[in-house]
């Protein structure tokens, strides 16, 4: 069965969103897919109804603020910075991650 490009982001969305923030500063929804599938050479991709669903909640939960400004091509758009909670968030994440991919490492390794 073939998988999507997709596929791939299950689970690791928030990460990406916390990460590209962090890196970037503050971000539109469209900016923000844009950076992550630049920064992955065009392996990753965040479709509008994955993104949108996900700056809510994480907005809900305090990682984010949003705020409405004027996008580079000159539309009303909600801009997303990350928060003091979303920086520590940003940490947890990327450790989870990082035990993650260590224990599918070690398993590769040996299977």
């Amino acid at each position: 069965m073939s998988k999507s490009k997709n596929d791939i982001l299950q689970g690791t969305l928030a990460l990406l969103i916390l990460k590209s923030l962090a890196a970037r500063g503050k971000l539109h929804g469209y900016a923000i897919t844009s950076h992550i599938q630049a920064a992955s050479s065009d392996l990753l991709r965040v479709e509008e109804g994955s993104l949108y669903p996900a700056l809510h909640r994480m907005e809900q939960d305090g990682w984010l603020k949003a705020e409405w400004g004027v996008s580079e091509k000159n539309r009303d758009a909600r801009f997303y910075t990350l928060t003091a909670a979303g920086r520590r968030q940003l940490v947890h994440e990327q450790a989870s991650w990082s035990r993650l991919t260590d224990g599918v490492a070690r398993v590769l390794q040996y299977a």
